[in-house]
């Protein structure tokens, strides 16, 4: 397994505004469309990374949770389904729903959207407030596949707790560390 960290964008960066294919309702929804009265949640996964697969149950988790709390969501994969056709929007949308995803999941098939939140691996989670404003990025929790430790979605919950309730965010806000997106050449 690849072991790509997140590129960390500067905390304060404006959403970049997309405009993408849902796989799952076959519409395009951009980010208004999706964005939480409190702040929305941004993830880059795809389908088959190892990485992605060990953490589905607990986004799911926390989507369904933090919804009820006025948060949007959206999940983006930005792969390139030339040389990895297990992302294809097709094989997406059947994902999303054998695992019951209860957000959108957003097929980026220019590569721009990943490009502008300057995403570098899968999964990477991005927090934004109800200005739009970047107040985490970086890792769900320090689980990973085979290394033993829990899988709980601390880091994130934080940052959405502090969202919420209006705390600073004290944490370290440590990088995702996943498989590469798969960029076209």
């Amino acid at each position: 397994m690849a072991r790509t960290p997140s590129n960390m964008l500067p905390l304060g960066t404006k959403a970049p505004e997309f405009s993408l294919f849902d796989t799952i309702s076959n519409s395009t929804i951009n980010f208004n469309d999706i964005k939480g009265e409190k702040g929305t949640v941004i993830m880059f996964i795809c389908n088959h990374c190892p990485f992605v697969i060990h953490v589905n149950s607990e986004i799911i988790d926390i989507a369904n949770t933090y919804k009820e709390k006025r948060i949007g969501f959206a999940a983006i994969s930005s792969n390139d389904v030339v040389n990895y056709p297990q992302d294809s929007p097709e094989k997406m949308k059947a994902h999303a729903k054998n695992e019951g995803y209860p957000f959108p999941y957003l097929y980026d098939e220019t590569q721009e959207v990943a490009k502008a939140y300057d995403a570098a691996c899968t999964p990477d989670f991005y927090v934004f407030d109800a200005d739009n404003k970047l107040v985490y990025r970086g890792q769900l929790d320090d689980s990973r596949p085979d290394n033993g430790k829990p899988l709980n979605g601390s880091d994130l919950r934080n940052a959405l707790d502090c969202l919420i309730t209006g705390k600073e965010n004290t944490e370290i806000q440590k990088p995702s560390i996943g498989c590469n997106i798969k960029w076209k050449v």
